[in-house]
Protein backbone atom coordinates (compact mmCIF):
# COMPACT_ATOMS: atom_id res chain seq x y z
CA UNK A 1 0.00 0.00 0.00
CA UNK A 2 1.02 3.83 -0.32
CA UNK A 3 3.89 4.79 2.28
CA UNK A 4 1.42 8.28 2.59
CA UNK A 5 -2.14 7.82 1.06
CA UNK A 6 -3.46 10.93 -0.07
CA UNK A 7 -7.04 9.58 1.62
CA UNK A 8 -5.74 9.95 4.75
CA UNK A 9 -3.29 12.90 4.54
CA UNK A 10 -6.73 14.78 3.51
CA UNK A 11 -8.23 13.38 6.49
CA UNK A 12 -5.27 14.25 9.10
CA UNK A 13 -5.29 17.88 7.48
CA UNK A 14 -9.48 17.78 8.18
CA UNK A 15 -8.80 16.29 11.64
CA UNK A 16 -5.94 18.97 12.50
CA UNK A 17 -8.23 21.90 11.14
CA UNK A 18 -11.34 20.80 13.61
CA UNK A 19 -9.21 19.99 16.48
CA UNK A 20 -7.30 23.52 15.78
CA UNK A 21 -11.06 25.25 15.70
CA UNK A 22 -11.99 23.20 18.68
CA UNK A 23 -9.85 24.08 20.99
CA UNK A 24 -9.62 27.97 19.71
CA UNK A 25 -13.46 27.83 20.64
CA UNK A 26 -12.68 26.41 24.05
CA UNK A 27 -10.68 28.87 24.78
CA UNK A 28 -12.89 31.33 23.88
CA UNK A 29 -15.88 30.13 25.92
CA UNK A 30 -13.58 29.67 28.48
CA UNK A 31 -12.09 33.12 28.93
CA UNK A 32 -15.84 34.41 28.54
CA UNK A 33 -16.90 32.12 31.54
CA UNK A 34 -13.88 33.74 33.34
CA UNK A 35 -14.91 37.05 32.14
CA UNK A 36 -18.36 36.84 33.44
CA UNK A 37 -17.76 35.82 36.83
CA UNK A 38 -14.34 38.32 37.62
CA UNK A 39 -17.19 40.89 35.92
CA UNK A 40 -20.16 39.92 38.32
CA UNK A 41 -17.80 39.90 41.43
CA UNK A 42 -15.92 43.05 40.66
CA UNK A 43 -19.50 44.32 40.49
CA UNK A 44 -20.39 43.01 43.79
CA UNK A 45 -17.74 44.63 45.72
CA UNK A 46 -18.01 47.99 44.08
CA UNK A 47 -21.49 48.55 45.22
CA UNK A 48 -20.40 47.42 48.34
CA UNK A 49 -17.61 49.99 48.60
CA UNK A 50 -19.70 52.48 47.74
CA UNK A 51 -21.91 52.24 50.90
CA UNK A 52 -18.67 52.27 53.06
CA UNK A 53 -18.91 52.23 55.98
CA UNK A 54 -22.40 50.55 56.53
CA UNK A 55 -22.12 47.44 54.06
CA UNK A 56 -25.53 46.10 52.68
CA UNK A 57 -25.92 42.51 51.66
CA UNK A 58 -27.50 41.58 48.43
CA UNK A 59 -28.84 38.25 49.24
CA UNK A 60 -31.45 38.08 51.78
CA UNK A 61 -33.62 35.39 53.08
CA UNK A 62 -37.27 35.76 54.17
CA UNK A 63 -40.00 33.14 56.14
CA UNK A 64 -42.93 35.07 55.39
CA UNK A 65 -44.42 36.48 52.52
CA UNK A 66 -45.55 39.80 54.45
CA UNK A 67 -41.48 40.32 54.90
CA UNK A 68 -40.92 40.41 51.36
CA UNK A 69 -40.57 43.74 48.76
CA UNK A 70 -43.72 44.71 47.98
CA UNK A 71 -43.15 44.07 44.50
CA UNK A 72 -43.02 40.06 45.18
CA UNK A 73 -45.79 39.68 47.93
CA UNK A 74 -48.95 39.45 45.31
CA UNK A 75 -46.37 37.05 43.42
CA UNK A 76 -45.65 34.90 46.78
CA UNK A 77 -49.05 34.47 47.64
CA UNK A 78 -49.54 32.23 44.66
CA UNK A 79 -47.50 29.48 46.41
CA UNK A 80 -44.97 29.10 43.61
CA UNK A 81 -43.60 26.02 43.31
CA UNK A 82 -39.66 25.39 44.39
CA UNK A 83 -37.14 26.86 41.94
CA UNK A 84 -35.20 29.56 40.60
CA UNK A 85 -37.54 32.78 39.43
CA UNK A 86 -36.09 36.12 37.93
CA UNK A 87 -38.24 39.40 37.56
CA UNK A 88 -36.49 41.78 35.46
CA UNK A 89 -38.14 44.53 36.33
CA UNK A 90 -37.53 44.83 39.51
CA UNK A 91 -33.99 43.38 39.39
CA UNK A 92 -34.30 40.88 41.63
CA UNK A 93 -33.70 37.07 41.47
CA UNK A 94 -35.92 34.97 44.21
CA UNK A 95 -35.25 30.99 44.97
CA UNK A 96 -38.14 29.17 46.22
CA UNK A 97 -37.31 26.71 48.91
CA UNK A 98 -39.22 24.50 51.48
CA UNK A 99 -38.51 26.41 55.35
CA UNK A 100 -37.51 24.72 58.35
CA UNK A 101 -41.61 24.64 59.16
CA UNK A 102 -41.83 21.81 56.00
CA UNK A 103 -45.77 23.21 55.71
CA UNK A 104 -44.16 26.35 54.64
CA UNK A 105 -41.97 28.06 52.09
CA UNK A 106 -39.08 30.38 52.44
CA UNK A 107 -37.58 32.74 49.95
CA UNK A 108 -34.10 33.94 49.04
CA UNK A 109 -33.79 36.82 47.74
CA UNK A 110 -31.01 37.99 45.10
CA UNK A 111 -30.48 42.22 44.23
CA UNK A 112 -28.96 42.27 41.10
CA UNK A 113 -29.76 46.24 40.81
CA UNK A 114 -26.35 47.48 40.29
CA UNK A 115 -24.54 44.01 39.29
CA UNK A 116 -26.04 43.42 36.10
CA UNK A 117 -24.52 44.90 33.00
CA UNK A 118 -27.06 48.11 31.22
CA UNK A 119 -28.71 47.72 28.03
CA UNK A 120 -26.07 50.01 26.59
CA UNK A 121 -23.52 47.83 27.53
CA UNK A 122 -24.68 44.75 26.64
CA UNK A 123 -25.30 45.63 23.16
CA UNK A 124 -21.22 46.49 23.47
CA UNK A 125 -20.75 42.89 25.07
CA UNK A 126 -22.85 41.39 22.46
CA UNK A 127 -20.80 43.30 19.46
CA UNK A 128 -17.41 42.17 20.98
CA UNK A 129 -18.52 38.94 21.49
CA UNK A 130 -19.56 38.96 17.71
CA UNK A 131 -16.53 40.44 16.34
CA UNK A 132 -14.43 37.71 18.40
CA UNK A 133 -16.69 35.01 16.63
CA UNK A 134 -16.36 36.44 13.32
CA UNK A 135 -12.43 36.61 14.06
CA UNK A 136 -12.29 32.81 14.84
CA UNK A 137 -14.44 31.77 12.41
CA UNK A 138 -12.12 33.74 9.78
CA UNK A 139 -8.85 31.99 11.64
CA UNK A 140 -10.37 28.45 10.98
CA UNK A 141 -11.47 29.44 7.38
CA UNK A 142 -7.80 30.40 7.13
CA UNK A 143 -6.33 27.50 8.74
CA UNK A 144 -8.77 24.86 6.77
CA UNK A 145 -7.31 26.82 3.40
CA UNK A 146 -3.65 26.31 4.35
CA UNK A 147 -4.19 22.78 6.16
CA UNK A 148 -6.37 21.45 3.03
CA UNK A 149 -3.85 23.30 0.38
CA UNK A 150 -0.91 21.77 1.43
CA UNK A 151 -2.64 18.32 1.49
CA UNK A 152 -3.47 18.41 -2.05
CA UNK A 153 -0.66 20.54 -3.52
CA UNK A 154 0.26 17.16 -5.02
CA UNK A 155 -2.20 17.00 -7.19
CA UNK A 156 -2.25 20.50 -8.19
CA UNK A 157 1.04 20.11 -9.09
CA UNK A 158 0.74 17.53 -11.46
CA UNK A 159 -2.46 19.12 -12.81
CA UNK A 160 0.02 22.15 -13.76
CA UNK A 161 2.59 20.14 -15.20
CA UNK A 162 -0.04 18.27 -17.45
CA UNK A 163 -1.51 21.17 -18.57
CA UNK A 164 1.78 22.90 -19.92
CA UNK A 165 1.96 19.75 -22.39
CA UNK A 166 -0.04 20.40 -25.42
CA UNK A 167 -1.15 17.19 -27.05
CA UNK A 168 -1.02 18.71 -30.83
CA UNK A 169 2.21 19.22 -30.34
CA UNK A 170 3.87 16.27 -28.51
CA UNK A 171 8.13 16.22 -28.80
CA UNK A 172 9.93 13.46 -27.30
CA UNK A 173 10.89 15.10 -24.33
CA UNK A 174 7.86 15.96 -23.23
CA UNK A 175 7.75 12.89 -20.57
CA UNK A 176 10.14 14.61 -18.80
CA UNK A 177 8.50 17.40 -18.15
CA UNK A 178 6.47 15.04 -15.22
CA UNK A 179 8.98 14.19 -12.94
CA UNK A 180 7.67 11.51 -11.78
CA UNK A 181 10.54 11.04 -8.75
CA UNK A 182 9.24 14.43 -6.86
CA UNK A 183 6.31 12.74 -5.99
CA UNK A 184 5.32 10.36 -2.79
CA UNK A 185 4.61 6.76 -2.75
CA UNK A 186 0.81 7.68 -3.05
CA UNK A 187 -1.89 7.95 -5.31
CA UNK A 188 -0.14 10.41 -7.18
CA UNK A 189 2.48 9.56 -7.52
CA UNK A 190 1.15 6.35 -9.35
CA UNK A 191 -0.88 8.78 -11.31
CA UNK A 192 2.60 10.94 -12.18
CA UNK A 193 4.20 7.63 -13.16
CA UNK A 194 1.54 6.63 -15.36
CA UNK A 195 1.32 10.01 -17.10
CA UNK A 196 4.79 10.02 -17.27
CA UNK A 197 5.36 6.08 -18.84
CA UNK A 198 2.59 7.23 -21.38
CA UNK A 199 3.94 10.21 -22.89
CA UNK A 200 7.21 8.30 -23.16
CA UNK A 201 5.57 5.57 -25.31
CA UNK A 202 3.47 8.45 -27.03
CA UNK A 203 6.75 10.18 -28.02
CA UNK A 204 8.51 7.35 -28.72
CA UNK A 205 5.60 6.14 -31.22
CA UNK A 206 5.14 10.41 -32.80
CA UNK A 207 9.50 9.70 -33.16
CA UNK A 208 8.99 6.33 -35.02
CA UNK A 209 6.11 8.06 -37.26
CA UNK A 210 8.37 10.65 -38.40
CA UNK A 211 11.11 7.78 -39.03
CA UNK A 212 8.89 5.90 -41.10
CA UNK A 213 6.76 8.56 -43.05
CA UNK A 214 10.04 10.22 -43.86
CA UNK A 215 12.30 6.89 -44.63
CA UNK A 216 9.21 5.73 -46.51
CA UNK A 217 8.88 8.82 -48.58
CA UNK A 218 11.99 8.28 -50.24
CA UNK A 219 12.53 4.29 -50.43
CA UNK A 220 8.88 3.98 -52.17
CA UNK A 221 9.66 6.97 -54.49
CA UNK A 222 12.81 6.12 -55.78
CA UNK A 223 11.88 3.03 -57.32
CA UNK A 224 8.53 4.24 -58.44
CA UNK A 225 10.12 7.29 -60.35
CA UNK A 226 13.00 4.63 -61.66
CA UNK A 227 9.36 2.86 -63.08
CA UNK A 228 7.69 5.84 -64.41
CA UNK A 229 11.02 6.56 -66.32
CA UNK A 230 11.40 2.76 -67.83
CA UNK A 231 7.55 3.41 -69.22
CA UNK A 232 8.12 6.59 -71.08
CA UNK A 233 11.00 5.07 -72.30
CA UNK A 234 9.11 2.03 -73.57
CA UNK A 235 6.39 3.96 -74.86
CA UNK A 236 9.02 6.22 -77.79
CA UNK A 237 10.15 2.81 -78.49
CA UNK A 238 8.62 0.97 -81.90
CA UNK A 239 6.33 -1.29 -79.51
CA UNK A 240 2.92 -2.78 -81.27
CA UNK A 241 -0.59 -1.78 -80.64
CA UNK A 242 -0.95 -4.67 -77.99
CA UNK A 243 2.42 -3.92 -76.13
CA UNK A 244 1.26 -0.15 -76.25
CA UNK A 245 -1.91 -1.40 -74.25
CA UNK A 246 0.11 -3.58 -71.81
CA UNK A 247 2.38 -0.37 -71.03
CA UNK A 248 -0.58 1.81 -70.70
CA UNK A 249 -2.12 -0.48 -68.25
CA UNK A 250 1.09 -0.36 -66.06
CA UNK A 251 1.92 3.03 -66.46
CA UNK A 252 -1.91 3.31 -65.11
CA UNK A 253 -1.56 1.08 -62.49
CA UNK A 254 1.86 3.13 -60.99
CA UNK A 255 -0.18 6.44 -61.57
CA UNK A 256 -2.40 4.86 -59.18
CA UNK A 257 0.09 3.65 -56.81
CA UNK A 258 1.60 6.70 -56.79
CA UNK A 259 -1.80 8.28 -55.53
CA UNK A 260 -1.85 5.41 -53.04
CA UNK A 261 1.49 6.50 -51.52
CA UNK A 262 0.93 10.07 -51.11
CA UNK A 263 -2.77 9.19 -49.34
CA UNK A 264 -0.89 6.85 -46.48
CA UNK A 265 1.93 9.09 -46.29
CA UNK A 266 -0.72 11.90 -45.79
CA UNK A 267 -2.52 9.81 -43.47
CA UNK A 268 0.14 8.72 -41.34
CA UNK A 269 2.02 12.00 -40.63
CA UNK A 270 0.95 12.93 -37.18
CA UNK A 271 2.80 16.46 -36.89
CA UNK A 272 2.16 19.24 -39.34
CA UNK A 273 4.46 19.19 -42.33
CA UNK A 274 3.86 23.56 -43.36
CA UNK A 275 1.16 22.69 -45.87
CA UNK A 276 -2.06 23.25 -43.98
CA UNK A 277 -2.22 26.79 -44.76
CA UNK A 278 -1.21 27.06 -48.40
CA UNK A 279 -3.80 28.79 -50.85
CA UNK A 280 -4.62 27.20 -54.23
CA UNK A 281 -7.27 27.30 -56.83
CA UNK A 282 -9.41 24.48 -56.79
CA UNK A 283 -10.42 24.29 -60.22
CA UNK A 284 -7.03 23.22 -61.60
CA UNK A 285 -7.29 20.55 -59.23
CA UNK A 286 -10.60 19.14 -60.77
CA UNK A 287 -9.42 19.60 -64.16
CA UNK A 288 -5.77 17.31 -63.03
CA UNK A 289 -8.09 14.61 -61.48
CA UNK A 290 -10.50 14.30 -64.60
CA UNK A 291 -7.73 14.24 -67.15
CA UNK A 292 -5.81 11.69 -64.75
CA UNK A 293 -8.93 9.51 -64.24
CA UNK A 294 -10.16 10.14 -68.20
CA UNK A 295 -9.08 6.31 -68.98
CA UNK A 296 -11.45 4.75 -66.75
CA UNK A 297 -14.39 6.22 -69.14
CA UNK A 298 -13.30 4.70 -72.12
CA UNK A 299 -15.73 2.89 -74.31
CA UNK A 300 -18.41 4.64 -72.28
CA UNK A 301 -20.29 7.22 -74.14
CA UNK A 302 -20.13 9.37 -70.75
CA UNK A 303 -19.88 13.22 -71.28
CA UNK A 304 -18.61 15.05 -68.10
CA UNK A 305 -20.50 18.65 -67.33
CA UNK A 306 -18.19 20.97 -65.44
CA UNK A 307 -20.58 23.77 -64.00
CA UNK A 308 -18.14 26.43 -62.16
CA UNK A 309 -20.84 28.43 -60.75
CA UNK A 310 -17.75 30.14 -58.75
CA UNK A 311 -13.94 30.11 -58.77
CA UNK A 312 -12.99 28.99 -55.06
CA UNK A 313 -9.85 29.94 -53.35
CA UNK A 314 -8.93 27.18 -50.76
CA UNK A 315 -6.50 27.48 -47.61
CA UNK A 316 -5.18 24.00 -46.55
CA UNK A 317 -3.42 21.07 -47.37
CA UNK A 318 -3.02 20.88 -51.41
CA UNK A 319 -1.97 17.34 -51.55
CA UNK A 320 -4.82 16.05 -49.37
CA UNK A 321 -7.40 18.03 -51.07
CA UNK A 322 -6.53 16.67 -54.69
CA UNK A 323 -6.31 13.54 -52.80
CA UNK A 324 -10.10 13.79 -52.11
CA UNK A 325 -11.13 15.24 -55.51
CA UNK A 326 -9.12 12.02 -57.32
CA UNK A 327 -10.93 9.92 -55.50
CA UNK A 328 -14.58 11.03 -55.72
CA UNK A 329 -13.64 11.38 -59.59
CA UNK A 330 -12.43 7.99 -59.73
CA UNK A 331 -15.45 6.66 -58.29
CA UNK A 332 -17.67 8.81 -60.36
CA UNK A 333 -16.04 7.52 -63.55
CA UNK A 334 -15.62 4.01 -62.64
CA UNK A 335 -19.17 3.33 -61.17
CA UNK A 336 -21.27 5.03 -64.16
CA UNK A 337 -23.44 3.31 -66.44
CA UNK A 338 -22.52 3.77 -69.83
CA UNK A 339 -24.83 5.66 -72.92
CA UNK A 340 -26.86 6.69 -69.74
CA UNK A 341 -26.51 10.38 -68.86
CA UNK A 342 -23.56 12.50 -68.37
CA UNK A 343 -21.34 13.13 -65.10
CA UNK A 344 -22.00 16.10 -63.24
CA UNK A 345 -19.54 18.35 -61.77
CA UNK A 346 -20.41 21.24 -59.44
CA UNK A 347 -18.43 23.98 -58.38
CA UNK A 348 -19.51 26.51 -55.53
CA UNK A 349 -17.65 28.79 -53.17
CA UNK A 350 -17.34 26.36 -50.89
CA UNK A 351 -18.93 22.76 -51.96
CA UNK A 352 -18.34 20.70 -54.96
CA UNK A 353 -20.88 18.42 -56.07
CA UNK A 354 -20.37 14.83 -58.65
CA UNK A 355 -23.55 13.31 -59.42
CA UNK A 356 -23.70 10.23 -62.01
CA UNK A 357 -25.40 6.71 -62.79
CA UNK A 358 -24.19 3.24 -60.84
CA UNK A 359 -23.87 0.35 -61.86
CA UNK A 360 -27.34 -1.19 -61.02
CA UNK A 361 -25.85 -4.47 -58.90
CA UNK A 362 -22.83 -1.64 -57.36
CA UNK A 363 -23.00 -2.02 -53.52
CA UNK A 364 -23.87 1.94 -52.56
CA UNK A 365 -24.87 3.24 -48.98
CA UNK A 366 -27.04 6.20 -48.51
CA UNK A 367 -25.48 7.93 -45.68
CA UNK A 368 -24.34 11.27 -45.15
CA UNK A 369 -22.41 9.97 -42.05
CA UNK A 370 -20.67 7.00 -43.38
CA UNK A 371 -19.36 5.99 -45.90
CA UNK A 372 -18.16 2.30 -47.59
CA UNK A 373 -14.92 1.41 -47.53
CA UNK A 374 -15.41 -1.54 -49.95
CA UNK A 375 -17.25 -2.44 -53.31
CA UNK A 376 -18.66 1.18 -54.59
CA UNK A 377 -16.85 3.97 -52.74
CA UNK A 378 -13.42 2.44 -53.01
CA UNK A 379 -11.40 4.82 -51.52
CA UNK A 380 -14.33 6.89 -49.79
CA UNK A 381 -12.71 5.55 -46.29
CA UNK A 382 -10.06 7.10 -46.68
CA UNK A 383 -11.83 10.35 -47.96
CA UNK A 384 -13.85 10.65 -45.26
CA UNK A 385 -10.47 9.90 -42.96
CA UNK A 386 -8.76 13.02 -45.02
CA UNK A 387 -11.77 15.36 -44.44
CA UNK A 388 -11.93 14.68 -40.41
CA UNK A 389 -8.44 15.25 -40.35
CA UNK A 390 -8.51 19.02 -42.55
CA UNK A 391 -11.78 19.79 -40.78
CA UNK A 392 -13.96 19.51 -44.44
CA UNK A 393 -16.96 17.28 -44.53
CA UNK A 394 -17.77 14.93 -46.88
CA UNK A 395 -21.31 13.44 -47.61
CA UNK A 396 -23.29 11.08 -50.07
CA UNK A 397 -26.58 10.22 -51.60
CA UNK A 398 -27.42 7.14 -53.89
CA UNK A 399 -30.81 5.65 -54.79
CA UNK A 400 -31.24 2.95 -57.38
CA UNK A 401 -29.77 4.73 -60.46
CA UNK A 402 -27.78 7.85 -59.41
CA UNK A 403 -25.12 8.71 -56.73
CA UNK A 404 -24.25 12.27 -55.47
CA UNK A 405 -21.04 13.36 -53.91
CA UNK A 406 -20.98 16.52 -52.01
CA UNK A 407 -17.24 17.48 -50.54
CA UNK A 408 -17.84 20.94 -48.70
CA UNK A 409 -14.78 23.11 -46.83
Amino acid sequence: MYRRSLRKRVAIAFAICVAGLSVAWGFAFFAAIRLSEDRVLTQQLQRAAESYPKLTSNLRGYDQVESLPESLRKWAQTNPEEGLYEFSAEELHVAVVPSENKQRQAFVVFDVAGIEAESSEDWWWLLIIAGLVGTLGALGFALGVVVMRRAVAPVAQLARLVADIDPEKLSVDDHKRIESYQFDDDEVGVLARTIEKTLERISAFVERERYFTGSASHELRTPITVIVGALELLEKSDLSAADMKIVARVKRATFDMITTIEIFLCLARETDDGMYDKKFLVMPLVNKAIDQQRYLLSGKSIDIEIDELANPIVFGHPQAFSIVINNLVRNAFEHSLGDQGPITIRIQEHEIFITNNVIKNSKVQNSSSQVPSQGYGLGLGIVQRLCERNGWSFSLRADEGHVATCFSW
